[in-house]
């Protein structure tokens, strides 16, 4: 094995940046500091050494480990680079071997780049003083150099074949004749890494590149085509060789307009010529509007144009990832020393501002502003967060809302367009910030930014702006998560209350006083398109009149989810379900959706607001009609029509499904056909309207109480009242204080279980009148039925065994069911939308309690009480303890 001299490294530190590659994107691994240092290999044998690496044994590699570097004691060492994070100086930030096949290359001035042979990643280094990247690139390629100066028998790192390329090779004199031999020679080379390594130095050491560009024209003028498909073959060879040094010569201002003339003539498609020369050459293509003093920036923002153009038109079919990668990173760090250089001048930003600022306005400087702002803007997009936030702050600082609104409305599209890129680059970085400066306008009494976004939406032609003018308002608008109240209650009142007191208000009041704002001016403006379709009699809309209500409907979609609580007034205040129902008559398709869209975007809610709000207007009238007119035809309309009804169906929205069937009937059996339309029919038949949950019906046989219609005072609708009795109205209001009773020793409270009266209730009485009561109910037993008498007795004393019952368990197991009877009923008074139905309810479930009760107080006791049994019960030797139908 060779052993080379060591080269002496550098133990200066020096600051710089590493970057990552990943998905095409330079990652910043972070900021620390770079120094070259020497690992002394370990003695042990070739199978027992690990690799400097990974620690893995090298007997899994090659026999040969590859080239050593000696020092002056005989030492084998491997060279390395290291960098030590800046703010934890204990973390490495890079710790990487120079190897033969790392590939390492210097860009520009500041830029070290390779590939790490382990992992195929990119890394780069970017130094923050060109002194720091020379004197490492120094060490790196005195160490390169003594690696690829080792024999090839000696080198582990060659060829399969074990055939190296001779080094240095020669090319034929670049001539028109010479042309097939060159090709032919540098395809071979391009073939093998060491062919490349040799063919790339041999280009650039006899700038290969400047000799074969005079003969593009030679050839042009002899008019010789296989000359310049060979000149076009030669050129690509050169260039996906995928060193920078070639490529930044490429795009050199001596040399590009040749290069890309002879890519002009592209053999795989001889009877077509492009035009990059005429392209390139345009006088017009920059645009100076503030002057830029450094002649180092001019030039790298001109290398950055054109190897832009070069990936994404000249190259864009023929290129490699290595190629693809190796363009980027040259576009990247070229931009990035574009723009810190641009923000860190302030010379040159208050110039450029005060452009829109000047008291002689010039306004073609001003459009070329505009669109200077919306280039740094877009490459501010692959720049990393911080220094994207510092430039935009560094606008914000001298006035780009100024600019943003002078671009809004102005009259040229292009410049529109830049300001709205400039905006919503903004926006998808920080929407906080623009919201801040809008802040700063209301708090200076001046027109906030979203006045003019909305200007602009109801006027541009443009789908692409109206698109980002949209999400842009919402963005803007957007107060955070919705607080959904009536989602999370319960259907309890109380519980609705307490969980609607538990609501955190909102942690943002200028964010509210905007919103105040907005919808007591703004939103009227916005949403006036709308406002006006009242009255209007025909339906019939232009292209960007339709393009226009898609818009203004998927932002009041949005709104009203965000903006519950101002939504539902704005809505309410400007009729715009009814105006929105209006746009079902038109003849767009599409338009009829964004309809259909909206209405089931408030149902969806399951808000009592919009449900009623949608029963009032009567606008699902119209939906079936949609439905009724596209049906059985299958389109995105009519799905969207029978969804609506099946979330209808399907939630069980009970004021909707009466609504339907009661107003719309007739429709609605025209599509009985379908298994949904004929659900709501036979739901609706089933219950009359109303609830449809089984588990709130208690079965008990009971007479129909009979129906009142009163109007409500609201709507002037008719509503279904019952006609409760006033007995049991006044049970209920009665406290329970009302219905203790004294407890006696020896006595046990009874009830009088007499005859019933024409009220189904009977009040208890107290102690003092119990025997009169039990006297005169044994009385009317006995008269009416004197057979009863043997039975009720021989019946009392078999039910006497059990001891008699303390009158304190009674009441505390009569309070219970009281209370657990009350619960139920006032459940089924909330939950039903029929006050006959709790009526039933009520007076079957009383009737139920006193059996029981009357049940209880015979079995047994010091007394004995006579109650009244219904034939019925006689017949059935008195198993139950129910009343008949007769009795009731």
């Amino acid at each position: 094995m060779a052993a080379q001299s060591v080269p002496h490294p550098s133990t200066d530190k020096k600051r710089v940046k590493v970057y990552e590659l990943r998905n095409n994107d330079w990652f910043d691994r972070g900021t620390g500091f770079c120094t070259t240092a020497f690992d002394i290999v370990s003695a042990l044998p070739i199978r027992d050494a690990l690799c400097p690496r990974n620690n893995i044994p090298l007997s899994v590699f090659a026999a040969n480990p590859g080239p050593r570097l000696q020092s002056e004691d005989g030492h084998q060492r491997d060279p390395r680079v290291y960098v030590e994070s800046e703010d934890q100086p204990d973390r490495v930030l890079l710790e990487t071997r120079i190897c033969k096949q790392d590939g390492f290359h210097k860009q520009q001035e500041t830029l070290i780049v390779w590939t790490e042979p382990s992992n195929g990643v990119d890394m780069a280094l970017s130094f923050q003083e060109p002194e720091g990247c020379a004197t490492i690139w120094k060490f790196i390629h005195s160490v390169q150099q003594q690696y690829h100066s080792v024999n090839a028998p000696d080198d582990g790192l060659s060829e399969d074949t074990g055939v190296d390329m001779p080094n240095p090779i020669t090319l034929p004199p670049a001539s028109m004749a010479n042309l097939a031999e060159i090709e032919s020679q540098m395809r071979g080379f391009s073939g093998t890494a060491n062919g490349r390594d040799a063919l790339t130095k041999y280009v650039l050491a006899e700038d290969y590149i400047g000799k074969l560009i005079p003969l593009v024209s030679d050839a042009e003028d002899l008019e010789s085509l296989n000359d310049l498909h060979r000149l076009c073959n030669i050129m690509k060879i050169i260039i996906l060789l995928n060193d920078t040094s070639i490529i930044e010569h490429a795009v050199s201002d001596e040399c590009v307009i040749g290069v890309v003339g002879a890519l002009e003539y592209d053999p795989d498609f001889p009877s077509h010529k492009a035009n990059h020369r005429q392209w390139l050459e345009g006088e017009g293509r920059y645009k100076e509007v503030v002057r830029i003093e450094d002649p180092q920036i001019l030039r790298k923002i001109h290398q950055t144009y054109r190897l832009q153009y070069l990936k994404d038109v000249v190259l864009a079919r023929i290129l490699d990832d290595n190629t693809f990668s190796v363009l980027n990173s040259l576009i990247f760090f070229n931009q990035v020393d574009i723009v810190q250089h641009l923000q860190s001048n302030a010379t040159f930003l208050a110039e450029l501002f005060n452009i829109f600022k000047s008291p002689q306005p010039d306004p073609k400087r001003k459009k070329e502003a505009v669109l200077f702002i919306q280039q740094c803007c877009a490459i501010a997009k692959n720049l990393q967060p911080p220094a994207r936030q510092t430039l935009y702050n560094n606008f914000l600082a001298h006035g780009l809302l100024q600019v943003i609104n002078f671009g809004l409305r102005h009259g040229d599209v292009a410049v529109r367009v830049g300001a709205t890129d400039i905006l919503v680059s903004m926006i998808d970085h920080d929407p906080q910030m623009i919201r801040s400066m809008i802040y700063r306008q209301l708090h200076e009494k001046q027109p906030p930014l979203t006045d003019s976004l909305i200007d602009l939406l109801l006027v541009e032609v443009d789908l692409g702006v109206k698109s980002q003018i949209s999400d842009a308002l919402k963005v803007l608008l957007d107060q955070g998560p919705p607080m959904q109240p009536e989602a999370i209650a319960k259907a309890n009142g109380e519980y609705a209350v307490r969980a609607a007191s538990r609501m955190p208000p909102s942690a943002d009041p200028q964010q509210d006083n905007f919103l105040n704002g907005f919808y007591e001016s703004s939103a009227t403006k916005l949403f006036q398109p709308l406002i006006d379709l009242q009255g209007r009699p025909s339906m019939e809309f232009s292209v960007q009149q339709a393009s226009m209500f898609t818009y203004l409907i998927e932002i009041l979609c949005f709104f009203i989810r965000q903006h519950q609580h101002r939504s539902k007034f704005f809505v309410l205040n400007n009729d715009i379900v009814l105006r929105i129902s209006q746009l079902l008559n038109c003849p767009e398709k599409f338009l009829k959706l964004v309809a259909v869209r909206f209405i089931r975007q408030l149902i969806g809610l399951q808000d009592e607001f919009y449900v009623k709000h949608v029963v009032e207007k009567k606008v699902i009238g119209p939906i079936l009609d949609v439905l009724v007119e596209t049906m059985p035809k299958d389109s995105l309309l009519s799905s969207a029509c029978l969804e609506f009804f099946e979330f209808i169906r399907k939630e069980n929205i009970k004021d909707l499904v009466k609504h339907v069937v009661e107003n719309y009937r007739d429709k609605v059996q025209t599509l009985a056909y379908l298994d949904l339309f004929r659900t709501l029919l036979l739901r609706y038949d089933q219950t009359g309207g109303f609830s449809t949950n089984m588990d709130y019906y208690i079965e008990v046989d009971d007479e129909p109480k009979k129906r009142t219609n009163i109007v409500n005072p609201k709507t002037g609708g008719l509503m279904e009242h019952l006609a409760m009795d006033q007995a049991e109205e006044e049970y209920w209001n009665t406290s329970d204080d009302e219905d203790d009773l004294q407890a006696r020793p020896g006595n046990r409270p009874s009830s009088a279980n007499g005859e019933p009266s024409a009220k189904p209730l009977v009040d208890y009485a107290s102690d003092d009148e119990g025997d009169e009561n039990l006297e005169a109910g044994a009385l009317s037993a006995d008269e009416d039925r004197p057979e009863d008498g043997p039975r009720k007795a021989n019946e009392s004393g078999r039910d006497s065994a059990p001891p008699p019952e303390r009158l304190s368990e009674k009441r505390r197991r009569e309070e219970d069911e009281e209370d657990d009877l009350s619960k139920m009923v006032q459940h089924k008074r909330r939950n039903s939308t029929s006050a006959s139905s709790n009526a039933s309810t009520v007076s079957g479930v009383l009737r139920k309690k006193k059996s029981v009760s009357s049940a209880r107080d015979a079995g047994g006791g010091p007394k004995k009480i006579a109650i009244s049994i219904s034939p019925s019960l006689k017949a059935g030797n008195g198993q139950t303890h129910g009343r008949s139908d007769d009795e009731a």
